[in-house]
């Protein structure tokens, strides 16, 4: 039968339970207890000096009230957060809710458990005898040699991947909007479950205040900033340390082994000492790191790469060559994590489904309509493209016209108030109520009128809501809600 302790907590003063087991699960700064219904868990420290360190105790406390995106501003959480953003980013992480106090164990924190779906479950690997139940679901799984043990089933496809992408930029947008670091953003840290196209991020317990709270770990292999791992074997006060600028370089690192399902920097050729292989690796990925798909330097590119940056569209491509050619050596030309936001979320209206029963990848950004193949099984696209421009009056001159996005639509493709409003972003306080959509019926293209006031066809008829035009090319359907043209493009 089940032990049941229980710790005091620090803001209520009520008993929170726990269960002891003899053996819980330990990380390397501190061990886990799960609360009797395991919606929770209760962590102490390995380190018994931190029950007296009133720094951990004071910083914890500020990102549990003060800094907090997973509860309102009206309720003590982050300023500008209604409940609204709070509940979608209390989906987002894995924030504490509270810290404790115990007798014997010291002092604690409390927290979400991980969600069901990011653990895996006993049908997850397609090997025999290989027991994968009740592993998170750390993303090395899915990025990395490991992928060839999960069942196809496990491993979503490429548009999955891309959402994951958009949603972690986003909670590290958030973080860092608040003025907060992770400091130690890597694939133990963020869980991913390509089956739901979801993400959480975890141990945030350990967030950079910057000026204020310096970082307790330097960092995961394979996610370190260069100039990090680089300093970390001078005198203290000669070291960089992580910050808000080095979780930009980890975040371009998961980005990338979620789209590319490779490292950076690690899966090159290169060699840069011989004679260790210790300071090989220290080189590699500090003071002399190299892009493996560096256009100026391809002594790290390896021979064998089927797709690259290149497939992945031009606001991308930019965003990684920003990010492992400009800014690897140079914190401050680094993407932010609203850029990147920015940059996936146009990348997500180029997808395109592909065709190839065998192509695991399913979907790919469409970078030439010209030329629409899918650059993971090269198989051709055959049916029609459908391109929509949607186009804005110029304020200052209304005879120009402003390009305010492009859309690539395939049967059932939502048309969203951010692609009809310039100054809207799919972030997470928009509306996505969808607008229109298009169909494909009877061998017909349509566009369909689900919540739009005012749509007119090119002849100036009323489409009224719930009734659609058939799409050919050249066609432009006019909202006057929100004065804008869509102009499609059947190709």
């Amino acid at each position: 039968m089940d032990k049941i302790d229980r710790a005091i907590s620090n803001y209520s003063g009520l008993p929170i339970e726990f269960i002891v087991k003899d053996d819980p699960p330990r990380g390397c700064m501190k061990y886990t207890y799960f609360t009797p219904d395991r919606s929770k868990v209760v962590q102490f420290f390995n380190d018994t000096s931190q029950i007296d360190n009133h720094k951990v105790a004071e910083r914890l406390d500020k990102i549990i009230n003060r800094y907090n995106p997973t509860v309102s501003e009206e309720l003590g959480g982050a300023r500008g957060n209604t409940e609204k953003t709070a509940e979608y980013f209390r989906k987002r992480f894995c924030w504490p809710l509270d810290t404790v106090y115990h007798h014997r164990f010291g002092f604690g924190i409390v927290s979400p458990a991980y969600p069901s779906n990011f653990f895996f479950n006993e049908d997850a690997s397609q090997v025999e005898g290989m027991n994968l139940n009740g592993k998170d679901k750390n993303s090395k799984w899915f990025t990395g040699k490991s992928r060839r043990f999960l069942k196809l089933s496990e491993l979503g496809d490429f548009r999955s991947m891309l959402q994951i992408c958009i949603l972690l930029s986003r909670s590290i947008r958030r973080l860092h909007q608040a003025g907060l670091a992770h400091s130690d953003l890597s694939c133990k840290n963020v869980l991913i479950d390509p089956k739901t196209a979801t993400c959480v991020v975890i141990d945030v317990d350990s967030l950079v205040i910057p000026n204020v709270y310096p970082p307790e770990v330097m960092g995961t292999r394979g996610y370190i900033a260069p100039e990090v791992l680089a300093t970390s074997i001078l005198n203290d006060d000669e070291r960089i340390l992580p910050s808000i600028y080095t979780d930009l370089h980890s975040l371009a690192v998961l980005i990338y082994e979620y789209l590319l399902c490779r490292h950076p920097l690690i899966d090159g050729p290169k060699i840069y000492d011989c004679n260790s292989a210790e300071n090989d690796d220290f080189l590699s990925l500090g003071e002399m790191a190299t892009f493996i798909e560096n256009p100026m330097d391809t002594s790290n590119r390896p021979k064998d790469l089927v797709y690259t940056i290149s497939d992945m569209g031009e606001d991308l491509e930019r965003l990684f060559l920003k990010s492992f050619v400009d800014g690897l050596h140079n914190p401050n030309l680094r993407p932010t994590a609203l850029e990147w936001e920015r940059g996936l979320s146009k990348a997500w209206d180029n997808l395109h489904s592909c065709k190839n029963p065998n192509c695991n990848k399913r979907w790919f950004i469409l970078k030439d309509v010209h030329n629409p193949v899918c650059p993971f099984c090269h198989y051709r696209v055959r049916e029609n493209i459908i391109r929509i421009n949607f186009l804005t009056q110029k304020q200052t001159d209304k005879n120009q016209w402003i390009d305010i996005a492009t859309l690539i639509a395939e049967d059932c493709t939502p048309i969203m108030l951010w692609h009809m409003v310039s100054r809207i972003f799919p972030d997470e306080r928009a509306d996505r109520t969808i607008k229109a959509y298009v169909r494909r019926y009877n061998g017909r293209w349509l566009l369909i009128n689900n919540s739009c006031d005012g749509m007119y066809s090119d002849n100036g008829n009323l489409i009224p809501k719930n009734y659609g035009i058939n799409i050919t090319n050249g066609i432009n359907v006019r909202v006057t809600s929100y004065n804008v043209v869509m102009n499609f493009e059947v190709i």
